[in-house]
């Protein structure tokens, strides 16, 4: 179904509030969300390097204060 939006005839309030009704209908539904083919590829990297002991998890306060250092 083809339609277009009159993007150049909106604010910017109204393309934030499209995106949003867009994005809790789609996560109304997570289950007909394809995975990308690379994702699997990627958790199971993950899941080696934890089970090897070379990373860990954090506690959000920690994953928060690591992005924060990351920035400055």
């Amino acid at each position: 179904m083809p339609f277009s939006i009159p993007l150049k005839q909106m604010s910017v309030e109204d393309k934030l509030q499209a995106i949003e009704e867009i994005w809790a209908d789609l996560a109304s539904t997570p289950e007909n969300i394809p995975s990308p083919s690379w994702h699997a590829d990627v958790l199971l990297a993950r899941e080696k390097r934890i089970s090897e002991g070379a990373s860990h998890f954090l506690d959000i306060a920690e994953a928060k204060k690591a992005v924060r250092e990351q920035l400055k």
